[in-house]
């Protein structure tokens, strides 16, 4: 399935509001749609920051479509469309870039095989590309790899630069990333008192309604959901959705798995925050 031409023909067809925010590394719209109304909460849900998590951009798609009953949300259904094109086309992706890409893409990566390629088409890990602690996870690479390279800089690239500039205008209640995969949802970053109790508390409602595990990974850091929390104070939260035996990348199979589990999380993020406002 070429999920990001499922995105941009859903896009064309939406009738609700929606916008580019920003465009990739080789161009490709990155594009964001809102369902809901203007009453609290307002929140933002990305998808598919790391390539291979492409399984995400259709969860995305049926978040849009079931919409939220209180308050609003901008979803962003493809946050890396280069990184998605590139492990579900392949080398028919590579084949259409500029000569001196294809090369580099084809270096960094070592085989001609991109399934399981996590980051952008300058192969930086757009995970580890925010200004939060930028730099000093346990699994950060400092040259272009595949994965876990931090880039020159923070928001050195256009897609994490898309995501904040989103945020900084939308100033949401709350932000949550859609990854794969395990089952977990990650909530802390350093939080302390009130907001650690509110965000402690909101993630233990995620994990009742999807059934998944609050865990705290260790060492991770400079995330979209570590910068929200550092730069906003708001609670967000990472969801790593499908089965830990699933082997990545993880296929349209399990989309039915992941979402009888997640496909309410919008509303009832909405539902918990419009309570504790």
């Amino acid at each position: 399935m070429d999920v990001l031409a499922n995105v941009y023909a859903f896009y064309e067809r939406y009738g609700g509001m929606k916008r580019v925010i920003g465009r990739s590394v080789c161009g490709q719209p990155i594009v964001a749609m809102f369902a809901g109304g203007k009453g609290y909460p307002q929140c933002v849900f990305q998808y598919a920051t790391h390539a291979r998590e492409w399984v995400t951009v259709l969860l995305a798609l049926a978040h849009i479509r079931r919409g939220v009953p209180r308050g609003g949300c901008w979803f962003v259904p493809c946050a890396n469309p280069d990184g998605v094109a590139l492990t579900v086309r392949g080398a028919a992706f590579l084949a259409a870039l500029p000569p001196a890409r294809r090369r580099f893409l084809e270096a960094v990566n070592g085989t001609a095989d991109l399934r399981l390629w996590k980051a952008n088409a300058n192969a930086v890990d757009l995970n580890v590309n925010f200004d939060a602690d930028w730099g000093r996870g346990a699994a950060n690479v400092r040259s272009p790899a595949p994965e876990n390279y931090i880039g020159r800089a923070p928001f050195s690239e256009p897609e994490t630069c898309a995501l904040r500039d989103l945020t900084a205008e939308l100033s949401p209640a709350a932000t949550v990333s859609y990854h794969t995969k395990g089952e977990e949802i990650y909530w802390y970053y350093g939080q302390s008192g009130a907001h650690a109790l509110r965000d402690g508390a909101l993630a233990a409602a995620l994990a009742r309604g999807t059934g998944y595990a609050v865990a705290h990974p260790e060492g991770s850091c400079g995330g979209y959901k570590d910068w929200c929390i550092r730069t906003f104070k708001i609670p967000a939260f990472t969801l790593e959705a499908g089965r830990n035996e699933a082997a990545h990348p993880l296929g349209e199979e399990e989309l039915p798995q992941i979402l009888q589990k997640n496909a309410d999380v919008p509303a009832l993020l909405a539902e918990e925050l419009w309570k504790i406002r």
